[in-house]
């Protein structure tokens, strides 16, 4: 048998055993799918929202404002529904018509931007750049020369309108949001903490609340987040799940803000990461394969149970690594002693939501090479959780959130009761 052959029988038998599972094979490409459609979604909104603004700096060069026109006879009339190609693919956008003697009259702009090489993967890439060091005024300009307007139709009122739309997400109300559970999670950029508050509600709609930043991730930062939050109308209280990453500051400044009997899952994930940094190699593997198989009982006794084996296991290997899975033992059941289905249960086991939303900051600001401010951090933050936003779909599972939320009432009641 050729060598390639070989080579080849054996990468396959390879492949054939990582995903020997349905379950994995469906994993690996809903991630595959999510991450390039995301990334996607934020590339073509952000591209569409520039389309539109230089359209209408080229209506606005060739007619004039309304109290000054140009050109005699030339007029603004409306928009319309249009499309333009960006980097290939078909987005429909605003088109604003301009007409002279009740014919229409076309804009250069809008004619270029449908030829196939014209909003190019280039240009589109560049201008993600620019907006991401906030170069507003010589990014939008420089796109809208590309289509044949005069950067000076640039004008500073309408660059200043494209930097207010970041203000939205900091100062938008929270009074129609009905939480069911809470995601914290704390991502570390330019040198700076920021802990990000992603919402989900009782129909399973997810939703970016906020942020706050600091040095460092501790309690202080913490109750700034949460204080923010119900300062815009956010109704948080005991009995919201908290999903956290087992940070020590969130979860103090939780339950110094909504008291003892809050219920805190903890993030699994983390937990497991935070275990196999203590054990030797030749166990990690064994001691993982543990832990999935206790969290995926949907028995909360069986569940416990199998923790309980796992933690005798490990501390006959490594005492701190047993105490580690001891101090989170019950958080870890929270899901399950709430009764929540395995469906449910894929959303709110680990703060995974939110780690794909900074994996999308990530992927949009690597040609930043640093930040200038704290004031450029926060600004480009915000505007890719508000554009993330509007890809968030209904999680799985989430017809039994009503009934997850009667079991927590009466666990509380009972709490209130003893």
């Amino acid at each position: 048998m050729k060598v390639e052959t070989k080579n080849r029988k054996k990468a396959m038998a390879g492949f054939r055993q990582i995903t020997d599972q349905e379950r994995m094979r469906q994993r690996m490409h809903d991630i595959m799918q999510t991450g390039s459609r995301a990334l996607n979604e934020v590339t073509l909104e952000l591209g569409r929202e520039l389309a539109e603004f230089i359209l209408y700096a080229e209506r606005e060069e060739r007619a004039g404002p309304d109290d000054q026109p140009r050109r005699e006879g030339l007029y603004k009339w409306a928009s319309e529904a249009g499309s333009v190609l960006i980097g290939g693919q078909k987005a429909a956008v605003e088109r604003p018509r301009l007409r002279r003697g009740g014919q229409e009259v076309s804009l250069k702009s809008y004619e270029a931007m449908r030829d196939t090489e014209g909003f190019s993967e280039q240009l589109l890439g560049q201008s993600l750049a620019g907006l991401s060091a906030r170069r507003y005024r010589e990014t939008v300009g420089g796109a809208a020369q590309a289509f044949g307007v005069s950067p000076s139709a640039v004008s500073e009122r309408l660059v200043e309108a494209t930097t207010q739309k970041l203000k939205e997400f900091r100062e938008r109300r929270l009074e129609d949001f009905a939480p069911f559970a809470m995601f914290l999670d704390t991502g570390h950029r330019g040198g700076t903490a920021f802990v990000v508050a992603l919402g989900l509600d009782i129909g399973g709609q997810k939703r970016a609340l906020g942020f706050w930043e600091g040095a460092t991730e501790n309690a202080e930062i913490g109750e700034m987040l949460l204080a923010d939050l119900e300062q815009r109308g956010l109704k948080l209280n005991a009995k919201v799940l908290f999903i956290i990453d087992g940070g020590k500051g969130t979860a103090k400044a939780l339950k110094d803000r909504y008291g003892r009997k809050l219920l805190v899952p903890r993030c699994t994930i983390h937990k497991d990461r935070n275990l196999q940094a203590h054990r030797p190699k030749k166990y990690r593997k064994e001691a993982h394969r543990r832990f999935r198989v206790a969290l995926e009982q949907n028995d909360y006794k069986e569940a416990e149970k199998l923790l309980g084996e796992l933690e005798q296991w490990l501390r006959a290997i490594n005492e701190s690594a047993a105490d580690s899975l001891l101090e989170a033992f019950q958080e870890l059941l929270t899901l399950h002693r709430l009764k929540a289905p395995a469906l449910l249960r894929t959303t709110l086991h680990a703060t995974n939501p939110i780690e794909s939303l900074f994996s999308r900051v990530r992927a949009c600001e690597k040609n930043i090479k640093r930040y200038r401010n704290s004031r450029m951090a926060r600004r480009w933050l915000a505007s890719v959780l508000l554009y993330a936003e509007r890809s968030f779909r209904t999680i799985k599972g989430h017809e039994a959130i009503r009934a997850v939320l009667a079991n927590i009432e009466a666990e509380h009641a009972t709490t209130n009761s003893l």
